[in-house]
């Protein structure tokens, strides 16, 4: 069994991020330390970096996300950064969205145990809850992989207008260009990278968004979508 490393204190810029959620985010934190190690659910080595890497990073994405929207986190795994974004923004309702199944029980038993009552862990891959989950204003996800693919996933599942603010590392702004010709054919409209966190992390956390427009996905996800819908509407009157 692997042992988990010492969570150390939470920092002084954690109190004024979570205010009076802080004593939640450290359970979360030590939730991750903990179980989250033990089911290889994180690294053992990420434990004494887990507030200014992991909570913090993923809090301060709350500074560009708009008041009172809907959002899904894509590949939520762990909880990052749909967790902490909850924590901080009770306004927001959100799907933690995630198709492993020890994933899903870890997030079940955070959301039940912090009483988080504006967020709902559903089990599946994006492209499987396409037409069955309500499209949503907001898609966030973090480092689960290349920004061309992970549009492709989070894009359909959008509204009209929404957007995707992905959590990305040093090479976002490269990723924006080699992904500029797919994104189009997603129904992107404009895509930018921005810096989060002053004050709160070093380096700054970076976000890449990715705003879309009447068709989110594209003519064949519209068509998708549309077919998933009448399957679900002929499903409810049966």
């Amino acid at each position: 069994m692997t042992e988990a490393a010492e969570l150390p204190p939470a920092p002084e810029q954690a109190q004024a991020v979570f205010g009076d959620r802080f004593a939640d985010a450290v359970r979360y934190a030590e939730l991750l330390a903990d179980a989250g190690v033990q089911r290889g659910l994180i690294g053992p080595r990420e434990v004494p970096r887990l507030w200014e890497r992991h909570l913090l990073n993923c809090a301060v994405l709350s500074e560009v996300v708009p008041e009172g929207v809907t959002v899904c986190d894509v590949g939520s795994g762990a909880g990052l950064p749909g967790i902490p974004l909850a924590l901080v923004r009770p306004d927001l309702k959100i799907t933690l969205l995630e198709p492993l199944l020890r994933r899903t029980n870890f997030l079940t038993e955070v959301v039940e145990l912090l009483g988080l009552e504006h967020v709902t862990v559903v089990r599946g891959r994006a492209e499987e809850v396409l037409g069955t989950l309500p499209a949503v204003h907001v898609v966030t996800a973090r480092a689960v992989a290349p920004l061309d693919r992970l549009a492709a996933w989070g894009v359909p599942l959008l509204r009209p207008y929404g957007e995707m603010l992905l959590l990305k590392g040093d090479t976002a702004a490269e990723e924006v260009k080699s992904a500029g010709a797919a994104l189009s054919k997603l129904g992107a409209v404009e895509t930018s990278v921005l810096h989060v966190g002053e004050g709160v992390v070093s380096p700054l956390a970076t976000v890449v968004r990715v705003e879309v427009g009447e068709s989110p996905g594209g003519v064949r996800f519209a068509a998708k979508r549309a077919k998933a819908a009448r399957t679900g509407r002929a499903r409810r009157r049966r």
